[in-house]
């Protein structure tokens, strides 16, 4: 992101701005004792519905091993249960079943401050902004799905 005289300096400020969301990201799930991988992981069975231990393991970034051990903590504190698939029995489905005691809380002061800047936008420009959130999640998604493969 380039930047005119007078300015600021856009790819810095953009970096700061999701520096921002990833540490409140790690303090919401440290507020909540879990993982920042455990809210991670939670977040995304709750964005994309039931998956297999190996597309949950995809999404984190987690081997095999690692998906098996965060599985096995957030159905044992309740959040998610295995299920078999439908199509198969022998394929494994985890879907979430609950959420942690107190992340709205924890959510809360956040939730209202980003609530009040946002109702200092007119409807039209929080119509860009929210274009802007549903293609740049579709463009980070694509480019981690990149760097996962390899290519």
């Amino acid at each position: 992101m380039s930047t005119t005289p007078g300015q600021p300096d856009a790819g810095r400020l953009y970096r700061r701005y999701l520096s921002a969301v990833m540490l409140h990201g790690h303090a919401s799930a440290k507020a909540c004792d879990l993982g920042a991988t455990d809210l991670y992981a939670l977040n995304v069975l709750e964005l994309s519905g039931p998956m297999t231990p190996g597309e949950l393991g995809a999404r984190t970034g987690l081997t095999t091993g690692p998906t098996t051990r965060l599985i096995d903590r957030l159905e044992q504190a309740g959040y998610v249960r295995r299920v078999p698939a439908s199509d198969d029995r022998r394929k494994v489905i985890v879907e979430p079943v609950g959420k942690p005691a107190g992340l709205d809380q924890v959510m809360a002061p956040a939730r209202q401050k980003v609530g009040e800047i946002l109702a200092g936008y007119s409807p039209e420009q929080l119509d860009v902004l929210f274009d802007y959130f549903d293609r740049a999640a579709r463009a980070y998604e694509e480019a981690a799905d990149v760097l996962r493969s390899g290519v």
